[in-house]
């Protein structure tokens, strides 16, 4: 049953969580887009390029949320899905760096308000040939934002109370690049929410779900 909670309470609760191992693979198999023929992906991870995304998490109103983007149809990758803040990784950066930075350039969270919790399992990405490193942050209150239009074409958010329930998760038939599918989603007031996303956020329902939430 979900229970009220301290943001600052919850963080250190996952970061104690987060330092045992994690339920990385059983997680991201809730995800699993399953084709109904067999598909050759261009990409392996031997040849991965790094990149890193940030569930933020905030209080908003008697509940606790984190940011969504719906990606433009302009950018290079992922064009018009839904994802975390995020992006590759630059010269001399740590990943967590990376994650923050790309949360201030895509919806303008100042970097110095987050606070970082900890980092879930990383998840590749064949199709697209990223290597993503998921962390966790939070700040307090729920901060003002700014989208970077020319990536960013919708900002919207989602609580972690919605993702804990069983049934946001539902799956659907759908054509994708040419091929015919069974595709696991979180649909948050309509929003779907797969892929890698999806893979993630996968990972931090199960941990929430050990933490009684």
């Amino acid at each position: 049953m979900f229970r009220m909670i301290q943001i600052d309470q919850l963080s250190t609760q996952l970061r104690l969580r987060l330092k045992v191992p994690l339920p990385g693979k059983s997680a991201h198999a809730m995800a699993h887009i399953k084709p109904f023929s067999k598909v050759t992906y261009p990409y392996t991870i031997e040849n991965a390029t790094l990149a890193a995304v940030l569930i933020l998490l905030f209080p908003q109103k008697d509940d606790i949320c984190f940011f969504l983007t719906q990606r433009t149809e302009t950018v290079e990758h992922h064009k018009g899905q839904i994802s975390l803040p995020g992006g590759m990784r630059e010269n001399g950066e740590q990943l967590y760096e990376t994650a923050i930075r790309e949360t201030e350039e895509e919806i303008g969270v100042p970097k110095n308000d987050i606070h970082l919790t900890g980092n879930l399992t990383p998840f590749f990405t064949p199709v697209t040939g990223f290597m993503i490193h998921p962390f966790i942050g939070w700040t307090n209150p729920k901060p003002k934002t700014i989208i970077h239009d020319k990536e960013v074409d919708m900002l919207f958010t989602a609580s972690i109370h919605d993702l804990i329930h069983d049934d946001t998760l539902k799956t659907e038939n759908w054509t994708i690049r040419g091929y015919d599918a069974t595709v696991p989603f979180y649909n948050f007031d309509g929003h779907k929410v797969w892929g890698a996303t999806a893979a993630i956020l996968s990972e931090f329902k199960l941990i929430l779900q050990e933490l009684k939430f």
